[in-house]
């Protein structure tokens, strides 16, 4: 595969389809900069949750909107487990941002405009360049429209369901299937709903549903489509 073109790959998508595991795969297989804009949207609801300005999927906008500059988000590299680490103001959050709490809570959150605003703001500084791979809902429609290369991923509610329990149970998570099922069925409302930037596919991007391909397959399929993509940078 060849590496010198350096693209910017948006892998946008419903929650619990794989988006992260697939795009920090593509970073690592391109050596590529991984960025997860879904935990930074987690790591402010985390802040916020602190505070009390959210709970029970209602937020305090006006008071969360106040507190904004007050929050930093930043990644850095676990070389030994092979991620990218979230922290929040210099904290490492990774595991806070996965529980139960942020989920049911994070949709509430990024609804606000306010908070959109800041993190593409952020996300674009971030992408400045060109060789990263960068997931989450609206990344291919608002905060990097001219990317090269757009992927909308999408696999069936029960699918995402299971994945979703199974991740937090091998965290050592709470889980519980139902509640899992219902917030995802949430989020897939309020996340296509919304006034501030709705998850929708771009025109230009192409979809992949993994319902029923393994890791390595879509890792197959995204090959062939990089090296499209990269042969058509370079013409």
């Amino acid at each position: 595969m060849n590496k010198e073109t350096k693209l910017i790959i948006t892998v946008d998508g419903y929650s619990s389809c794989g988006k992260s595991t697939f795009a920090r795969a593509i970073a690592d297989e391109l050596g590529y900069i991984y960025i997860d804009s879904g935990a930074m949207y987690r790591a402010v609801t985390l802040f916020c949750l602190r505070r009390g300005l959210v709970a029970g999927g209602v937020a305090d906008t006006g008071r969360i909107i106040s507190v904004l500059p007050e929050i930093d988000i930043t990644f850095r590299r676990d070389g030994e487990k092979g991620y990218s680490e979230t922290l929040l103001n210099g904290e490492p959050v990774e595991r806070e941002i996965r529980g139960r709490e942020v989920s049911d809570n994070v949709s509430a959150v990024s609804t606000i405009a306010g908070v959109r605003v800041k993190l593409v703001e952020l996300q674009r500084s971030m992408g400045k360049g060109g060789g990263i791979v960068m997931d989450g809902r609206d990344i291919g429609t608002v905060v990097f429209p001219g990317a090269e290369l757009k992927i909308f991923m999408t696999a069936t509610p029960e699918v995402r369901a299971k994945r979703r329990y199974l991740e937090l149970v091998s965290k050592g998570l709470p889980a519980d299937y139902e509640a899992v099922v219902r917030n995802i069925s949430d989020r897939d409302r309020i996340d296509s709903t919304r006034e501030a930037s709705p998850l929708r596919r771009a025109d230009d991007a192409v979809i992949l549903d993994n319902s029923v391909m393994t890791p390595e397959e879509q890792m197959v399929w995204f090959r062939k489509l990089y090296e499209e993509r990269a042969n058509e940078s370079r013409d």
